[in-house]
């Protein structure tokens, strides 16, 4: 069993949007052998799209909308990849995406270099200690200074970097990448691969490129190379672990160039499945009981079956078909009969897997985001998935009464996916918070579409939600003025929901009491 642990690789790719994550996905796939031909993103007048983009919406819009799990072999490895939307409104997504992968690959527009969403996205890595890799993208466009990108690096993020490979120029004048670990050099030539030079031991210094570089693009990669041995972080292995040093790569995901060297120095040098922690200790993956969490569940991933799929991050042990464990949280025995393999939307049943893998199991309203199961008698519960509190709320009802009905399952679905976040008031009228516009138009669109119910919406001037720790509902009550709100979870229970800070400062203060929680942890549900 530990040879198989050992085998599994599994991380997740983050970005600012557009900077080319779905596209080095799909390289990363094709040449895994996972897929014929590699879709785009941008292919919106033919029928071939990312394969990790497999919702409607997403193919129309061109984004990524939710995360996609795909798995492949390469090289003696079963990897998996976790796609996750770049765009700020699914952060939420991307955040419990985090908490189940052992590796991050964060994808770097060479022209722009870090944007918003990346700064978000790394320190949440940053907490976790997650190692992460760096691919710096678009080089066969007009890029910025490589040197600048690498101490942008840790300017922004606080994340010393180490090259791995590095650019000869960029745009018209992009001649290739120089493999500094094997000290080889890929040439570019047209939108592609051209040749492969193997250098001797002066590396860049020596006569192999004599004839091939023009003279310019040789002197700048010789006075780069020789500045980078003089001042540069050397590459240190625990340093990576510890995601305390970002190994550097260089290339163009589009013209799939540079991706083959990364992804054999990636699986070189990225974790095998670690140790997971609990709320009190830790579970390695040979421990000899199974165990493993649900960080994300999907409805009508197979629109023609209304199925629920609940993705599990399996953390120790072997899992097999058919086995009974307990549900942590509510001391249930399941048995896990009907279990998949992922990729994307497409799914093949897996008898077998071990630690570091990702699996899809049948859900038929049994599990919750955040849920651990085991075959231990004890229950286990991992560290609790992060939440945030929702910023944007907007009253929903079912145009038709008549679909009542559907919407109510809709809406029940799509918030245990975690799409939305859903609260009733005293009249069972349903108000749903967000972080960003565009889940609103996701949650409108997929209710039409999967659950045949069109909406009703009135956006609602609130802009904070706190949980009030407390079940005597007149207390509360005697406390509301007529620009709050009262409402309940789908637990039942209570928050109020604010216009804006200074009324919740406004609040707190004349009523000390009162106790406000922004979120509530996990076992707090048990």
């Amino acid at each position: 069993m530990k040879q198989d642990i050992s085998s599994r690789r599994i991380f997740g790719i983050i970005s600012h949007p557009d900077a080319g994550k779905t596209t080095l996905t799909e390289k990363l796939l094709l040449h895994g052998g996972a897929i014929r031909e590699a879709g785009t993103v941008k292919a919106r007048r033919t029928d071939k799209f990312a394969t990790s983009d497999w919702m409607e919406i997403e193919k129309k819009r061109g984004i990524s909308v939710t995360s996609s799990v795909m798995q492949f072999e390469y090289d003696g490895k079963i990897i998996s990849i976790m796609d996750t939307p770049g765009h700020n409104d699914f952060g939420e997504d991307t955040y419990r995406i985090l908490t189940s992968v052992d590796s991050a690959v964060m994808v770097i527009d060479g022209a722009k270099g870090i944007e918003a969403q990346t700064k978000k996205l790394f320190k949440v890595c940053s907490m976790r200690g997650i190692p992460v890799f760096t691919f710096m993208n678009k080089f066969d466009r007009e890029a910025r200074d490589p040197l600048d990108l690498m101490q942008e690096l840790e300017d922004v993020l606080g994340l010393p970097s180490t090259p791995v490979t590095w650019p000869i120029g960029s745009g018209l004048n992009f001649k290739g990448i120089y493999d500094m670990l094997e000290n080889k050099v890929y040439l570019y030539d047209q939108g592609k691969q051209t040749d492969v030079i193997e250098l001797g031991e002066d590396g860049v210094f020596g006569p192999e490129l004599e004839e091939i570089l023009p003279g310019y693009s040789l002197s700048e990669l010789r006075d780069e190379i020789e500045l980078l041995e003089g001042a540069g972080n050397e590459f240190d292995r625990e340093m990576v672990d510890a995601g305390q040093l970002s190994p550097v790569f260089f290339g163009s995901a589009l013209a799939d160039f540079g991706t083959t060297p990364f992804l054999h120095h990636f699986l070189e040098m990225s974790p095998a499945p670690g140790a997971r922690k609990t709320i009190d200790g830790e579970v390695n993956p040979e421990d000899d009981f199974f165990s493993g969490f649900i960080f994300k569940i999907q409805a009508n991933m197979n629109p023609a079956h209304r199925d629920r799929l609940a993705f599990l991050r399996i953390c120790s042990g072997k899992f097999e078909r058919g086995m009974t464990v307990q549900l942590s949280r509510t001391g249930k025995p399941i048995k896990l009969s009907q279990s998949t393999q992922l990729f994307a939307n497409e799914r093949e049943t897996v008898d077998e897997a071990y630690a570091g893998d990702i699996i899809g199991i049948y859900d038929t309203g049994n599990y919750q985001v955040g849920d651990s199961i085991t075959t231990t008698k004890e229950p286990i519960f991992f560290e609790p998935l992060p939440t945030f509190p929702p910023e944007l709320f907007m009253m929903v009802s079912a145009k038709d009464t008549m679909k009542a009905k559907h919407f109510n399952k809709g809406v029940d679905q799509l918030v245990q996916e975690g799409a939305v976040q859903v609260y009733r008031t005293e009249y069972n009228e349903v108000i749903l918070g967000a972080v960003g516009q565009l889940q609103f138009e996701v949650f409108e669109y997929r209710l039409k579409n999967e659950y045949n119910s069109d909406i009703r919406k009135e956006p609602l001037d609130y802009s904070l939600a706190r949980w009030v720790l407390t079940d005597d509902l007149d207390e509360i009550k005697r406390t509301l003025d007529s620009r709050l709100k009262l409402v309940f979870d789908a637990k039942k229970r209570p928050l109020i929901l604010f216009p804006n800070q200074f009324t919740l400062n406004f609040y707190v203060q004349k009523y000390p009491d009162m106790q406000l929680v922004e979120a509530l942890d996990i076992q707090e549900d048990i």
